[in-house]
């Protein structure tokens, strides 16, 4: 039997299957695979511009001691303000949950969890000043956005690079001993290994 026959034959053999896709505006799709007759589905739209993480994650993640946290949304709660004496809450790319109550100090910024969202332009100045503020006035700070893991995570280490002076290896090493899941998008990577002490 030749090569061809042989994958000709493989090819009779397979499954179909079907794929479901969420684009970043949050549009899903399903896809079939070329051997059926089926077409391009649209699901129901959800526009978050992310993932959404459906897992519960409410401890917050000592970044800096006494000062500089890093969590996702789930860390944003009453319980915590209280336990970790937070005074100021970073939300990127999400809005900060309504804390009734909580004398708390907030900010916005948005931002999307894309390779090609320009971090230094539109999100890194804002932060810094933001946890500079929280430091000047012997505050703590919690970081966060959907899920702790790309957005937050990228802003902790541009403020460890371009505020404290560590370089990126050491900055990344830092905030991934003390939270395992980081995995910043490979363009947020790009930009962070590009940042020097001296470039805002």
């Amino acid at each position: 039997m030749s090569f061809l026959q042989q994958l000709q034959s493989k090819r009779k053999a397979l499954k179909a299957t079907a794929t479901t896709v969420t684009t970043a505006s949050g549009k899903r799709f399903i896809e079939a695979n070329a051997t059926t007759s089926t077409p391009i589905q649209q699901l129901p739209e959800q526009c978050y511009g992310f993932v959404v993480d459906t897992k519960p994650d409410t401890t917050p993640a000592c970044i800096l001691t006494d000062f500089l946290y890093l969590g996702s949304q789930d860390a944003v709660n009453s319980e915590n303000i209280s336990a970790y004496k937070l005074t100021h809450i970073l939300s990127v790319g999400i809005e900060t949950p309504h804390l009734v109550g909580e004398k708390v100090h907030t900010k916005f910024l948005s931002c999307l969890d894309l390779p090609e969202t320009l971090l230094l332009e539109r999100v890194i100045p804002s932060a810094n000043q933001f946890i500079v503020d929280a430091a000047l006035s012997r505050g703590r700070v919690l970081v966060h956005c959907n899920a702790g893991v790309s957005r937050a995570a990228s802003i902790v280490i541009a403020y460890l690079i371009l505020v404290c002076g560590m370089p990126f290896d050491v900055a990344y090493a830092l905030v991934k001993s003390k939270r395992e899941c980081i995995q910043p998008n490979i363009g947020f990577i790009k930009q962070l290994k590009q940042l020097r002490l001296d470039a805002v």
